[in-house]
This record gives structure tokens, C-alpha cells and sequence, in this order.
């Protein structure tokens, strides 16, 4: 499988997709996940005209008649956006606004998560690094293992790493699948894996995040299997232009595979065709795997109970944030626990009675619809 390698431009800037598997959160019961989403950070100190320090408050009364996808300047969200608000959604907020808060023992946390991934990906397939000038590379990169992917999984039976995108309520969600597997009795099972800083499964409110995401995914990918997806959806919101000549480096690994294309265009429609023509079915089955990061062991699996209409109606509102529909929420009473570990507690509008503030602001939003 490619990976995206910087060229001219910078990859993280070209990027369609974290290169990263977007699975992969700190233990939240302990701390807070760092941003990985395309969308622009909020400033990191609040300054005001004449380079005056702001408060946050004021900061955002500013903001109030833009939309979260204006303001962050998004073309689309990845699946742990919407995952990070089944936590805490003024935390996911904070993080955008204020970026860059990670300890360094957060971050050590995440370097071993994101190496069991990368270790869990090279038991099925070898990365080979492409160089890339332009995010229409980027993409295509993905597409290609996209198309690589589609006969492995048919042939072999296992695949780890699978690209997803699809449109839910008005917004492009992009992510990626941890494992596809078929199972002895034939049936196509989602596995996603999530690692433990600690030997203890997680507390139901992780469990609910974490099932909440496995669901969507399966939403997203039965969807591209089924032909709601096209070509003409993702270049909506991503702004990507398929017309644009893939480059040399690019075109090289394609014919490598096999696959005879020149622009980005060309390779979504041969993707989009091979999804549906594959035979690949829905999922059948969403398992959630938690890993002890010091040993590498499992700890336990979670089977997810699917139901489509309880996660729609989940993304349903926690989109309704990212359009400006509604303010962002904190934390119930009953799991103000989850405040303790916050890197955002000292400056909570939510749990400092800031929802005072939020709808004083609620009619200019309303007024801007």
C-alpha cells in the first residue's frame, strides 16, 4: 500500500486523508486527544486590534454569525471529529480554538498507539512511499489503495487500513478502517482497534464514543459499496480539481498497479465503478479491540450493536454544530467526572456557567440563517 511523501509541497498541506489511522485517541478518560482534522485551528493566543490581548468570550462574540465550518475554514470532517463530541463537545471546540496543548507523556502515548498501527498494517501489507506535489496527488493515492485493497480483501480475506468518505447530513466525513475481515461463516466484520495507556478496559462512556464511531464508519462504507457515493460529491466539498493532471510519481505507481490513468477524475470514476461492480458486501459485523499499549495484548473486544437510525440521529446533531445550527455542549452533571482530566477545565465556559454567554449569542446566529 503507498503512503503520501512530501515533494515540493509540504504533505500534511496536500494531504486528503491523515496519514495516521484516525482511530487512534489518548485514553480520554485520563486526557485530551489532539486535533487531527482539516480544518484551520483557531488562534493559539486571543489577540484583539492593535495586537491587545482578547478574552475568549470576547473572541467569540466576534465569530458568532459564522458557522464552525467558516470559521475553521473545513471542506470536510474525519469520522473522530464527530466521535470527540459523543465525549465532550466544548472539548473538541477548545481543541480547535486553542491547539497545541499536549504534554509531552500525551504525546509519547500517542507515538506507541500509532506504532501498534503501523505494526498491525505491515502483518498484510508492505508501504511504499510516493512522492506528492499537489492534494489532488494526495488523494489519489488513497483512491489507488483503495483499488488495491478492494481485490486483497476479496482474495485474501484481510485488509487493514481502508480509506473511507461519504456524505452525512450535508458534510463530507472522511476517516479510515482500522481492519476489514471476513469472517469462517463468510461475513464481512469491522475491527477497530483502540489501545489502553493502562491494563483496564475503558468506562461506558469511552464505549459509547468508540461505538458510535465503529457505527459510522459502517454507515460510510455500506454507502460507497451501494453506489450513494460519486465522484461528483467528493469534489463538491473538497474543492479538488479532477481534471488536473496526476503527478509523475503518482502516474508511475498507478501503471505499477496496473491501472492506466491521467487525471484524478479518471481514477475516481474507476474507483467509484469498482466499489460497486466488486460484489463486496456490507458490513455485517462492528467488533471494537482494546490493546495494552506496554504489552501489545488485548484486553477485551466490544461487539457493537448497529442500529442506522440512532446514528444518524447522532451525526444528525453533532453536525448541527459544525453548520451553526446550535452552540456547542458540554458535559451532563452526571459526567462533570470527565472534567478532571480536561486541559480545558481552568477556562470552561460550560462548566463555569458560560452557556450564559451562548444564549446571549444564540439569536444573532439564528438571524444570520
Amino acid at each position: 500500500m503507498a503512503e503520501t511523501g512530501a515533494a515540493e509541497k509540504g504533505s500534511a498541506e496536500a494531504s486528503g486523508f491523515s496519514d495516521m489511522s484516525d482511530s487512534e485517541f489518548l485514553d480520554l478518560e485520563d486526557n485530551q486527544a489532539p486535533d487531527a482534522s482539516p480544518c484551520k485551528p483557531g488562534p493559539s493566543e486571543l489577540l484583539g486590534k492593535d495586537d491587545k490581548p482578547v478574552t475568549l468570550q470576547t473572541w467569540k462574540r466576534g465569530l458568532a454569525l459564522s458557522s464552525p465550518m467558516e470559521r475553521f475554514q473545513c471542506k470536510y470532517l474525519y469520522v473522530t471529529d464527530l466521535a470527540t463530541q459523543n465525549w465532550c463537545e466544548q472539548q473538541m471546540v477548545y481543541g480547535k480554538e486553542l491547539p497545541g496543548i499536549l504534554a509531552p507523556e500525551q504525546a509519547a502515548i500517542l507515538d506507541t498507539g500509532a506504532s501498534i498501527h503501523l505494526a498491525k498494517e505491515l502483518e498484510v501489507h508492505d508501504l511504499v512511499t510516493v512522492p506528492v506535489t499537489t492534494k489532488e496527488d494526495a488523494w489519489a493515492i488513497k483512491f489507488l489503495n483503495i483499488l488495491s485493497m478492494i481485490p486483497s480483501l476479496q482474495s485474501e480475506g484481510r485488509v487493514r487500513e481502508f480509506p473511507v468518505f461519504g456524505e452525512v447530513e450535508g458534510v463530507l466525513l472522511v476517516g479510515v478502517i482500522d481492519e476489514l475481515h471476513y469472517t469462517a461463516k463468510g461475513e464481512l466484520e469491522l475491527v477497530e482497534l483502540k489501545t489502553r495507556r493502562r491494563p483496564l478496559l475503558p468506562l461506558e462512556a469511552q464505549k459509547r464514543k468508540d461505538c458510535f464511531q465503529a457505527g459510522l464508519y459502517k454507515y460510510i462504507f455500506d454507502a460507497m459499496v451501494q453506489g450513494k457515493v460519486t465522484p461528483a460529491i467528493v469534489t463538491h466539498h473538497t474543492k479538488l480539481s479532477p481534471e488536473k493532471p496526476l503527478g509523475p510519481a503518482v502516474l508511475r505507481h498507478a501503471q505499477q498497479g496496473g491501472f492506466s490513468v491521467k487525471s484524478l477524475g479518471d481514477l475516481m470514476e474507476l474507483v467509484f465503478l469498482s466499489l460497486t461492480l466488486s460484489d463486496l458486501p456490507v458490513i455485517d459485523i462492528l467488533k471494537i479491540e482494546y490493546i495494552y499499549q506496554e504489552t501489545a495484548t488485548v484486553l477485551g473486544t466490544e461487539i457493537v450493536a448497529f442500529d442506522e437510525n440512532e446514528v444518524r440521529g447522532q451525526a444528525q446533531h453533532y453536525v448541527a454544530y459544525w453548520m451553526g445550527h446550535r452552540e456547542p455542549q458540554g458535559v451532563d452533571v452526571e459526567e462533570a467526572w470527565k472534567c478532571r482530566s480536561c486541559n480545558y477545565a481552568d477556562i470552561c465556559e460550560w462548566r463555569k456557567g458560560g452557556w450564559m454567554l451562548s444564549s446571549t449569542l444564540e439569536p444573532h446566529a439564528k438571524r444570520n440563517k
